[in-house]
């Protein structure tokens, strides 16, 4: 996780220092902790003060808001970053793998829990137009397969996302990745086993983060 500005001096460079510490602080808590985490825990990860928490995040609410922002953008880059390559199948890997390696699902938990910003559904609309583009290149290829959509891809991430039980190590980095790498290859076209009823429909998954009274 990164944010710009976070070099220099001065107390400005410092307040972005101590916001890049929160933000990573959250991240690492919620996902691990789970979200009814108190942000004491966050304050306490990250080094800082509860004032200095408050100061920039009123509510947990602003908190995960922002969380899910970087997320979003972090997905925008890998798309681009994908769509970037010549061949189209290592494009559309790159993006996957890349989203996978920073957990871009893990905050889908909180959907329907916290309302959506502007530039929240401004930042996912983009990045669901650039994974359209990514999947729908491939296809055209004819080397993913014909009944797999971006939402299916998306939804796979977040299957990925959700962090193994225990400690972090390098033996659950090493596992992850060989299932990804099975996984990848059952996207390839043809496929074998016919895919089981209709796709997820975009309504329904947007449809997630409308937050209930």
């Amino acid at each position: 996780m990164s944010t710009a500005g976070t070099g220099g001096r001065g107390r400005r460079a410092e307040a972005a220092r101590n916001d890049l510490r929160l933000l990573e602080a959250a991240h690492e808590v919620f996902t691990t902790q789970g979200f009814d985490a108190p942000v004491s825990a966050i304050a306490k990860r990250a080094g800082v003060g509860m004032g200095s928490l408050y100061r920039r995040y009123r509510t947990k609410e602003e908190l995960l808001q922002r969380l899910c922002l970087i997320a979003m953008e972090r997905a925008v880059t890998a798309a681009e970053d994908g769509l970037a390559f010549a061949d189209p199948w290592e494009g559309l890997a790159h993006y996957v793998r890349t989203c996978v390696g920073f957990g871009s699902g893990a905050l889908a938990p909180v959907a329907g829990t916290i309302e959506v910003t502007e530039e929240m559904g401004t930042t996912a609309r983009r990045a669901i137009e650039l994974a359209d583009r990514l999947v729908t290149r491939a296809r055209e290829a004819g080397v993913l397969r014909d009944d797999v959509t971006a939402l299916d891809i998306s939804l796979l991430m977040e299957q990925f996302s959700r962090p193994a039980p225990g400690p972090p190590s390098e033996q659950h980095r090493h596992v992850k990745r060989r299932l990804l790498a099975i996984t990848l290859d059952g996207l390839r076209a043809p496929g074998v086993t016919p895919l089981p009823g209709d796709p997820p429909g975009v309504d329904w998954y947007e449809g997630r983060w409308r937050t209930t009274p």
